[in-house]
């Protein structure tokens, strides 16, 4: 962690218990910078969280859909912009962590240009094999895996994505080699592996448990740290057979890093309250949204171990971008 971080987040738990009582914050419109398109996973979460935080602030919320050069145009105008709190960048794991990973000219540094406000919600992945393999379990697919290297295939939604990254990082930790097969998006490497071109691969949730349900794919095991209530019976990979695996799509919130650490308290405070409603909750969780809603300090140390990890699997795997 560079310096600046730590002084920043003490600075934001000691002020986070009287910020209200400290700080007039906001007193105009809030902008959320969306990485992605209207209608995109990021655009929908925000759209979500910006109608109910604005009944906390008493502030209108404003979307900003800043799409393009894999999220490095958002994420330039917020770090840019004046570190005042009203300017948010609603990033992902691929903007805050992966980019600047495999982009080493990427425009912004997350460390040195944005202080964390918080980890809203995560989506969990799942891993899915074609019927044809001859495999029920992580511990069976494994098995047929080390006796057929490098003849099974793996589809992503493209070379870097968090579907190929997941992917690598099982192979990493399972021992085994299994060719990946890029697409360019989740619909045509999901209609390859349907079509049995390709024999496995994580996707989504929200795309992924329906495909089980109606016998086109199956479904051996949740992605993320713990069993997702949308499928209780599928167990986690660690749990299956891949101690310490996890990976999932998060989402989270960053500001200017110059902002006060008083608007930061008061910023967190506030999306805290959202994301915590139970009625944003119950909208969100049938698209695959989990409510995170962390601390800064949270968020950070998830930001840092998940650079060190993915740096890892990047470099042994040789991924450059496309």
């Amino acid at each position: 962690m560079r310096d600046g971080w730590p002084c920043l987040l003490f600075a934001v738990a000691c002020w986070s218990g009287f910020a209200h009582a400290q700080v007039s914050f906001p007193t105009k419109p809030v902008r959320f910078v969306v990485t992605s398109p209207p209608g995109g996973a990021n655009d929908t979460l925000n759209r979500a969280l910006g109608a109910k935080l604005m009944e906390f602030i008493g502030q209108p919320v404003v979307i900003d859909n800043r799409p393009g050069a894999s999220g490095f145009v958002a994420a330039e105008i917020v770090a840019k912009a004046p570190a005042d709190g009203y300017t948010v960048l609603t990033g992902t794991e691929a903007t805050l962590v992966t980019n600047p990973l495999l982009f080493p000219k990427a425009p912004y540094n997350t460390q040195r240009d944005f202080a964390p406000v918080t980890m809203t919600a995560a989506v969990n992945h799942v891993l899915l094999v074609h019927p044809s393999l001859p495999a029920t379990s992580v511990q069976e697919l494994i098995a047929v895996a080390r006796s057929r290297p490098g003849q099974l295939n793996y589809a992503s939604s493209g070379t870097g994505s968090a579907f190929h990254l997941g992917m690598e990082l099982f192979k990493r930790m399972a021992g085994v080699d299994i060719v990946h097969v890029p697409f360019k998006g989740s619909a045509l490497s999901v209609g390859a592996m349907l079509a049995g071109d390709v024999q496995m691969m994580l996707i989504g949730t929200a795309t992924g448990l329906p495909l089980a349900r109606s016998g086109k794919a199956r479904a051996l095991a949740m992605a993320s740290a713990k069993r997702s209530p949308l499928a209780p019976e599928l167990p986690t990979i660690a749990e299956a057979g891949v101690p310490g695996y996890e990976i999932s799509s998060w989402f989270g919130a960053v500001v200017p890093a110059a902002t006060a650490a008083p608007v930061i308290a008061k910023l967190h405070a506030d999306f805290i309250r959202a994301l915590r409603s139970p009625d944003l909750r119950e909208r969100l969780a049938p698209a695959g949204y989990e409510i995170i809603a962390n601390t800064p300090q949270q968020f950070s140390a998830h930001m840092l171990a998940q650079t060190k990890r993915l740096a890892s699997v990047i470099r042994e795997a040789g991924i450059r971008p496309e």
